[in-house]
């Protein structure tokens, strides 16, 4: 991409979730979601491949229908109350379009069918824009909004979520879909606990972001795309494959892994309001998830399935891991034993 493009494309990131990170007025934050929208489009269509230009095609169709249902629900609850602040939503037909609304840009089930297209159509990089930082906007709303919604239509969504996430993504064999279908089920665990406690659908969001990172960074460094060729790049940076193993266990959640915190925290906030029948069904769910986890870690570092491959294998490189992925590494794994400090921030 030409320098120029990608500097502006970059800077209107960071400005468009911005905006509407830091707006009290439903037209800025409606403002601030657009200009991430055109921004991103650039990343998406970058390839010049026939796959890359369906999944921009698509990412525009999709959001290019939640914006016009984002203004119509905050346009028809300034029609019936004067307000036109994010935190005065109280209309119950501007309640539910805007939970349809932020849930067709996060890709909650059943508006998730566009997800996982886009991220297999695009490069690792943007793949890793649109799972963390494009999600950030959309959810800020959906806390600062979150007293006003309908709790069984966000428990009943979050729930599919968790399910179809889990369950979509045993039989898939490229990298990216199956982190596409992870984020899918990760929302679901935020959306689950988001009405009952906000802060803890930030920490959430914050640790699934870091995880993901982390994993993302370590895959485009081994330039893994699907599995097969996953199962063969241990030969190539040994250490670093290792730690990716440990990286998604802690994204399944397995304790005693950074991962295990947020859903540990998430159950025990739920059985404290008397929802113990949801706390148990998202935690098996979780099983869902963490079977494709498993055959993943299987496949990078533990040994080689007794088949041949079409791939040969890869020279170890003298590169050595860069800084950023190391700390990534470590904190995607080590941050349990700092839950107690967590907790007295939440």
């Amino acid at each position: 991409m030409n320098p120029h493009a990608m500097l502006v494309s970059t800077l209107s990131l960071l400005l468009g979730t911005t905006i509407t990170i830091s707006s009290n007025h439903w037209v800025m934050a409606w403002t601030g979601l657009e200009i991430n929208t055109l921004a991103i489009i650039p990343f998406i269509s970058e390839p010049h491949h026939p796959r890359a230009i369906e999944a921009t095609i698509k990412y525009f169709l999709v959001q290019a229908t939640a914006s016009p249902l984002l203004l119509f629900s905050s346009m028809s609850n300034a029609w019936a109350t004067g307000q036109w602040d994010i935190t005065q939503l109280t209309h119950p037909t501007s309640c539910i379009l805007l939970t349809i609304a932020i849930s067709m840009k996060l890709g909650l089930v059943p508006f998730h069918f566009w997800f996982p297209e886009v991220l297999q159509g695009s490069s690792m990089t943007t793949a890793l824009l649109l799972s963390t930082a494009l999600k950030l906007p959309p959810i800020t709303i959906l806390l600062m909004t979150s007293h006003s919604l309908n709790p069984t239509l966000l428990t009943i969504m979050a729930i599919s979520s968790a399910a179809l996430g889990g369950w979509m993504g045993l039989n898939q064999t490229q990298i990216r879909k199956i982190l596409a279908f992870s984020s899918i089920s990760h929302m679901g665990w935020m959306v689950v606990i988001i009405i009952y406690n906000p802060n803890l659908t930030l920490l959430t969001f914050y640790l699934y972001t870091l995880m993901t990172t982390t994993v993302f960074l370590t895959l485009s460094t081994t330039k893994t795309l699907k599995l097969t060729t996953m199962m063969t790049s241990w030969t190539k940076t040994p250490m670093l494959t290792a730690t990716l193993m440990m990286t998604l266990l802690s994204l399944a959640g397995l304790p005693p892994l950074t991962g295990f915190l947020p859903k540990w925290l998430i159950i025990q906030e739920l059985t404290k309001r008397e929802m113990t029948l949801t706390a148990t069904i998202m935690a098996m769910l979780s099983l869902l998830g963490l079977f494709f986890y498993l055959r993943l870690a299987y496949y990078s570092t533990i040994t080689l399935p007794p088949n041949t491959t079409n791939h040969m294998k890869q020279w170890h490189t003298n590169k050595t891991t860069s800084t950023p992925v190391a700390i990534l590494t470590s904190l995607a794994t080590l941050l349990l034993p700092l839950s107690p400090m967590i907790l007295t921030t939440l």
